[in-house]
């Protein structure tokens, strides 16, 4: 059974800390650990360490280890810390009793990067994880299309205790937590832009956008659902919206979507006052004209905050 602060922080807004990289591609922990410390102290209570927006698949096994064991460690143990798992059974098997050792409060589960998937597998999969682990797992479900039903039986696994939903289908979302377990807590993995509508079908939290760099969007408007005050929600909600879509673009000399979030979100710590840092591949870094878009962006948001709040 997951225990109260998990699921505390599960109905809580998530921050994902994100890997700074120097120009060299190595990891600076100093910088990585100094961002935690501040996000925490800005009144956040609930990270995603080595998590996709971490460019977990930009990291060799150990990094993995490394980065999470730096996260836990700058983190206060009043935090609540989810860690990024992936790949073969055995492999994140490896990876759950090494993050068990190191004290995260549950395993993120990242989403699937086989080509050909089969429910019934993939369901098998979150079996073996959810076994290995002393702590929870919560399943991140992205970049396929579930059905009901396996959302559903999702939740009767023993050991899950919420699931990271983010696919952009509100119905399915209500259809889901409708026949699932009532013991799992449902998450906005879409960050801001969907929180209020995820949240009157259900989801009871939400991971971070823009609140990865500006820790007052994402508290108020957490403030905002809890409080049912739904014209202000509205308000914070649309105040992410610009910055939010400014990551879904493709970047220059490309035709993949959501191309540059990364390196995005990474700008708007740097604009902020936090460590930002580098990407590695296959990401590529802002270029000098998106930074000034960037920076435009950074500055609306501000602006539109300082008026709502």
């Amino acid at each position: 059974m997951a225990s109260t602060k998990l699921r505390d922080g599960l109905r809580d807004v998530a921050v994902g800390l994100l890997t700074p990289f120097d120009e060299a591609g190595r990891i600076d922990h100093e910088k990585l650990a100094a961002n935690a410390e501040a996000l925490s102290s800005e009144g956040l209570g609930t990270f995603l360490a080595c998590a996709n927006i971490s460019e977990y698949h930009s990291l060799t096994h150990q990094e993995r280890i490394d980065i999470t064991e730096t996260s836990v460690k700058a983190l206060s143990d009043d935090d609540c810390v989810l860690a990024g798992v992936g790949g073969s059974t055995k492999t994140a098997q490896d990876l759950v009793s090494t993050y068990d050792r190191l004290g995260v409060d549950a395993m993120m589960i990242m989403p699937p990067d086989h080509t050909y998937l089969h429910e019934r597998g993939l369901l098998e999969y979150y079996e073996a994880l959810a076994e290995t682990a002393e702590s929870a797992i919560v399943p991140y479900v992205r970049g396929f299309e579930p059905s009901v039903e396996f959302l559903a039986d999702l939740t009767r696994i023993d050991n899950v205790a919420g699931i990271k939903y983010a696919i952009p289908d509100e119905v399915k979302l209500g259809q889901a937590i409708a026949a699932g377990d009532d013991d799992v807590i449902w998450v906005d993995g879409m960050a801001e832009p969907y929180a209020l509508s995820f949240w009157s079908q259900g989801a009871e939290g939400f991971t971070a956008g823009v609140t990865n760099f500006e820790p007052r969007l994402g508290t108020a408007l957490l403030t905002a659902l809890r409080e049912e005050n739904w014209e202000r929600a509205r308000e914070l909600q649309n105040a992410a919206v610009p910055y939010q879509q400014f990551r879904t673009r493709t970047g220059e000399d490309n035709s993949l979507a959501d191309a540059i979030s990364v390196p995005a979100v990474k700008y708007g710590l740097e604009l902020a006052g936090y460590n930002g840092g580098d990407v590695r591949e296959p990401i590529v870094p802002l270029t000098e004209s998106e930074k000034t878009d960037a920076e435009e962006l950074y500055e609306r948001l501000q602006s539109d905050l300082d008026r709502i709040l």
